[in-house]
């Protein structure tokens, strides 16, 4: 088999599976300040679209077949999604706002780890 170069130049998206539209919606747009992305297609089950630069979130309601019990405490040792900012502080504090736990980067890098109302486990790395 040959190796295949310059096939790919970005990642459109990232999947999340979501059990409720409208706590999703709360946390990603009223918690995270993400922008609901009404362009995006419609699908056969609920869910909803977030833009995070030129790329999204598209949080989906489907049957989840991965256990959410017992999932590491630190995201980074979970499967996630990193994005980037420009102000982790100003996140932290609205984390903080809500209640919702966070760890810091063990790697000493400018990062946090939190998790959304399902589960799903996202880094946020300052730029």
């Amino acid at each position: 088999m040959t190796k295949q170069t310059n096939i790919f130049s970005g990642i459109d998206h990232h999947s999340v599976i979501i059990s409720d539209v409208t706590r999703s919606r709360h946390f990603y747009h009223d918690i995270l300040g993400l922008e609901e992305d009404p362009s995006r297609p419609e699908m056969s089950f609920d869910g909803a679209w977030f833009k995070v630069g030129n790329q999204s979130i598209h949080c989906m309601v489907v049957n989840n077949p991965d256990k959410i019990e017992g999932r590491p405490e630190h995201g980074g040792r979970d499967r996630h999604v990193c994005l980037t900012g420009s102000n982790i502080n100003q996140l932290i504090e609205a984390l903080e706002q809500y209640y919702i736990d966070y760890t810091r980067s063990k790697s000493g890098r400018q990062a946090i780890f939190f998790r959304d109302p399902d589960g799903n486990a996202i880094e946020v790395r300052q730029q």
